[in-house]
């Protein structure tokens, strides 16, 4: 299967799950409950997942889907989906735009396409091996910046000492020009289209990482783990352009 061949397909999932968030946005009667991981959840999450789950199932029975809210079926099927309905649920609860819809595809377990899809900016973001888009435009890291001009995100500060080295991280955000925590797969999204330089989170999980992977390598970056392993599998994300993901990846384990 040629994943540009799905375009208009993910396309219309997204358009059809963020017409859904959209509405409820800055909603006075959200409801907003916790996980047992005492992460927050909302009817918006468990809505729009349920959408996109159905509307794969129809076009694409054998396939098998990943979700954050409703769990696994058919892992093991050669193509899978990895759903995020809502990733960076604190900010969409908090009326905030810094969150996104994630759809991602893997096929025998290797990322082929990701969706980053914004509902309220209208931003939608597609990347495969032949490039990334953003809405329907093709767009790249930006590669002119060295760390003193670089711009640096990342979602949760205060993470990166639960799980990270916290000294390292201090180290990196001391030499860019700009430090903020314009997070979640939405600073991605700034990275891949060349409005910031690095994006980083010490803590991730498999629906937040795989639609990713695409959108960032078909912008010409480079996504790895913190330690600069293989994502897909990993727990943590680090991207960027690629030299300064390599002097980044120095800093942050010690060998510069």
């Amino acid at each position: 299967m040629d994943p540009d061949s799905l375009r208009d397909f993910v396309t219309e999932l997204a358009e059809e799950s963020g017409r859904a968030i959209a509405g409820m946005f800055r909603h006075p009667d959200l409801i907003v409950e916790s996980k047992s991981d005492d992460s927050a959840v909302t009817v918006a999450d468990r809505y729009a997942e349920t959408l996109l789950r159905d509307r794969i199932l129809v076009r694409f029975p054998d396939h098998g889907i990943i979700g954050e809210e409703f769990g696994t079926q058919d892992e093991d099927a050669e193509y899978v989906w990895v759903l995020d309905p809502i990733d960076g649920t604190i900010s969409f609860v908090a009326g905030v735009p810094l969150f996104g819809t994630l759809i991602g595809l893997l096929h025998e377990g290797e990322p082929i396409l990701g969706v980053v899809h914004q509902p309220i900016t209208e931003e939608l973001m597609i990347g495969t091996a032949s490039g990334t888009t953003l809405n329907g435009e093709p767009v790249r890291v930006r590669e002119d910046r060295s760390l003193a001009e670089a711009t640096l995100l990342t979602t949760d500060p205060g993470a990166v000492g639960e799980h990270k080295d916290a000294a390292a991280f201090e180290a990196l955000w001391s030499r860019v020009a700009l430090y903020r925590g314009w997070g979640d797969c939405y600073g991605y999204l700034m990275v891949a289209s060349g409005r910031a330089d690095i994006m980083l989170d010490p803590m991730m999980h498999p629906w937040d990482i795989a639609a990713l992977v695409p959108v960032v390598r078909g912008a010409g970056g480079v996504i790895t783990t913190w330690e600069g392993d293989n994502p897909i599998g990993g727990t943590s994300t680090v991207a960027a352009p690629p030299k300064l993901h390599r002097e980044v990846m120095e800093i942050l384990n010690g060998t510069r």
